[in-house]
């Protein structure tokens, strides 16, 4: 009895422990994490906080392109580091036409590798960041690119966007920093390029359809290979566009096969040099907003050729009467007659000016010219109250474009045409005797009447 009553206890014993376990195991799964394969994420995790956060415009976008999935399953295999972009970097500062490419349904592989480029997977806090004498530090990211973490002049950079909120969120599972600017990927900004250059629309000109040559009206012929850099066939007055009364300079194209010179960044950059430069603002104004010389120089300058600008200070342009800016396509005349299709730099145009006297360049302000000659040193332009003298030279450079300030305004030389006055001349004009009367003479002097003859002389 007592041996029935011992087995009891032990097999009661382990009932109780059985339970003991399973309870604690079914505790033990209530506690645990659900996994990221199961759709749910953790409330402390850093992707609710991004959800939650300021930046509201990054959690949009990130919404936008059915990113929730692949990030919950990164956070369950490791931390990773969100650098955020401010709202205003998104919302106003972005440029509209490629915020429109992003948010189109064809263009999502776009936007989910330009959110991806801003997400490492690992955790680099800001206490973790190089040092400034360590250099660039290279990190993957989530989208197979990579970003380059960089500490100089006391701020804390990735790649071209400065840190502006270290360590802003900071979860147990990552954390984010807030960063002044929008990060674009290479890939996606070719993406972009590509669109705006319309290669991927069917609608494009097959390459072996005929075209015509608007200046002549005829069939264009298939020119010769063109080398890489090779300056460009036509004379610079063929490829200008029409004046300003017919019709507005053609915008110039993305850059095809035979165009190797981004004409329109350059065109920008070297406004801009104006701008920065100081006392030429009135002369970029004209370039952008009186004229559209800017579009037709950034077309030349991809198509090959070279040009040399002569920029009148604000001092000089102040000068201008408003008759002289008044008439229909006046300012875009001025602004030709300052245009030298070379590439002159000071140190050419002295040496020029040394060595041959006095030099006439040409102009886009066909036929016209403008002379230079040495002064005092310096480069004199034109003569008379209309000269000009380079004042800054050199203010932009780079080998197609060059930019020298002078102190004038210039216009062409106007030829004094003396008219020959013709005094008129009296011509005295001997008398015709009639037909008739003539044909009777010679009857009478046939048939010898004298005495008749006589009269008729």
């Amino acid at each position: 009895m007592d041996r029935r009553i011992y087995g009891g206890s032990a097999a009661i014993n382990l009932i109780l422990s059985l339970l003991v376990f399973s309870s604690t195991s079914a505790l033990s799964k209530k506690n645990q994490i659900p996994s990221s394969g199961s759709g749910q994420i953790n409330s402390n995790s850093v992707l609710v906080a991004l959800l939650d956060s300021r930046y509201t415009e990054l959690s949009e976008l990130v919404e936008k392109a059915l990113l929730l999935q692949t990030l919950e399953e990164a956070v369950g295999r490791h931390n990773i580091t969100i650098f955020a972009p401010r709202n205003e970097a998104l919302e106003r500062e972005l440029d509209p036409e490629f915020k429109r490419f992003l948010l189109e349904p064809g263009n999502l592989k776009s936007l989910q590798t330009l959110l991806m480029f801003h997400i490492i997977p690992n955790r680099v806090g800001s206490e973790q960041w190089p040092k400034e004498d360590s250099g660039r530090v290279k990190h993957d990211t989530l989208g197979n690119d990579h970003l380059h973490l960089i500490n100089g002049d006391g701020k804390k950079m990735v790649d071209s966007a400065e840190i502006i909120r270290p360590d802003d969120l900071t979860r147990p599972d990552g954390l984010i920093h807030g960063i002044e600017r929008l990060l674009i990927p290479r890939s996606v900004q070719e993406d972009f390029n590509r669109r705006r250059s319309l290669q991927s629309i069917s609608a494009v000109l097959p390459e072996g359809a005929p075209e015509v040559d608007p200046r002549t009206n005829r069939l264009k012929k298939k020119p010769a290979p063109v080398p890489a850099g090779a300056p460009p066939a036509l004379p610079i007055q063929s490829a200008m566009a029409p004046g300003p009364s017919l019709a507005p300079a053609p915008a110039p194209g993305p850059g095809g096969k035979h165009h190797h010179f981004d004409g329109e960044a350059q065109v920008k950059d070297f406004i801009h040099t104006l701008l920065h430069y100081g006392g030429y603002n009135e002369m970029a104004d004209i370039l952008v907003n009186l004229t559209s010389l800017a579009t037709e120089m950034g077309r030349l300058v991809s198509e090959g050729y070279v040009l040399t600008v002569l920029a009148p200070n604000d001092e000089a342009m102040a000068k201008l009467t408003t008759d002289q800016l008044s008439e229909p396509g006046a300012p875009e005349q001025i602004v030709y007659y300052h245009i030298i299709p070379e590439y002159q730099t000071e140190e050419s145009m002295y040496n020029s000016v040394r060595r041959f006297g006095k030099v006439k360049f040409d102009t886009l302000r066909f036929p016209h010219k403008v002379a230079a000659k040495e002064a005092d040193g310096s480069v004199k332009f034109g003569d008379g109250e209309r000269a000009a003298y380079l004042f800054d030279p050199d203010i932009y450079t780079d080998g197609r474009i060059s930019v020298q300030g002078i102190d004038g305004v210039l216009f062409p030389e106007v030829e004094e045409v003396v008219e020959s006055v013709k005094k008129p001349v009296k011509k005295v004009v001997q008398q015709r005797r009639g037909k008739l009367l003539e044909v009777t003479c010679r009857m009478l002097g046939a048939i010898g009447k004298d005495s008749y003859l006589s009269k008729c002389l």
